[in-house]
């Protein structure tokens, strides 16, 4: 069982929803992003992204572009993101890591050098979200024989057979973008996501994770409600994009910020 299947299974036995927390490795600057890792785990993460910075990230919106272009003018790369997860592993092989972004990193080194070198790191799993199911059997190939989870997203535009094709390919737990949360919590129907999750479950056996427009714990815990995990990203990133001046206060700040998300989650009465 891989460590991120054995999360999952551990909180579903505890009646627990997973929080998951992205951050841009690098960003505001690269010493911040290992403490910031083992202060998330403390404050409550169950897994964490890790975003690999890209200089073209067409998917992601204007916060994390601009953490991406702080990390990238630190020269990070996807070989200084590996070493961040090598030095996270020193003191924590528990706690999955999954790398977010984009293939042309990848590409350049190679599938089958990128899945060796980030299942010796100690990597759990990926989300690359340029590669389309049809594109992905190459890199689905390289990443399981290095025990590697492909995680994908899923949109509430995404058609049945899509759904499907996913389900095929797909490890660890699936990403779904819950787009009409986007513009704020007000907004975030969960009676939908909650309709739309189980449309999903019909064809997915993965555990369902839901991010995008996750901004407090109020939303958490609605959103824990109905999914099998909460995903925050761009809320705790503009934290630190805040703090960028000074970085030392970024792991208390957004350690404060997780524990009440966690408290949230905690609080939610499964539907």
């Amino acid at each position: 069982m891989s460590r991120i299947a054995e999360r999952f299974a551990n909180l579903r036995g505890q009646g627990r929803t997973a929080l998951v927390t992205f951050v841009t490795a690098g960003h505001p600057e690269p010493s911040v992003t290992v403490p910031l890792m083992h202060a998330m785990v403390a404050a409550g993460a169950d897994l964490i992204e890790l975003g690999v910075p890209f200089s073209d990230p067409i998917a992601d919106g204007p916060v994390i572009q601009r953490a991406s272009e702080r990390a990238l003018a630190h020269h990070v790369s996807l070989h200084h993101v590996l070493d961040m997860v090598r030095e996270f592993r020193e003191r924590d092989d528990q706690t999955p890591v999954v790398l977010m972004g984009y293939l042309n990193p990848i590409e350049v080194i190679g599938y089958g050098t990128f899945a060796a070198e980030a299942r010796e790191a100690g990597v759990d799993g990926a989300l690359v979200v340029d590669v389309p199911p049809e594109e992905s059997q190459d890199l689905v190939s390289a990443l399981r024989a290095a025990e590697i989870d492909l995680v994908y997203l899923l949109a509430p535009t995404s058609t049945e057979e899509r759904v499907r094709k996913i389900g095929a390919v797909a490890s660890g737990f699936v990403y779904y973008v819950a787009v009409k949360g986007v513009t704020g919590a007000g907004n975030l129907d969960t009676g939908a996501v909650g309709e739309r999750l189980g449309e999903i479950r019909r064809h997915i056996r993965l555990p369902v994770g839901v991010g995008f427009g996750i901004k407090d714990a109020a939303t958490a815990s609605r959103v824990a409600e109905v999914s099998d995990a909460v995903i925050v990203g761009s809320a705790i990133v503009g934290r630190m994009e805040e703090l960028a001046s000074t970085p030392e206060r970024i792991p208390t700040l957004v350690s404060d910020f997780l524990s009440e998300l966690r408290a949230g989650i905690d609080a939610a009465v499964k539907r």
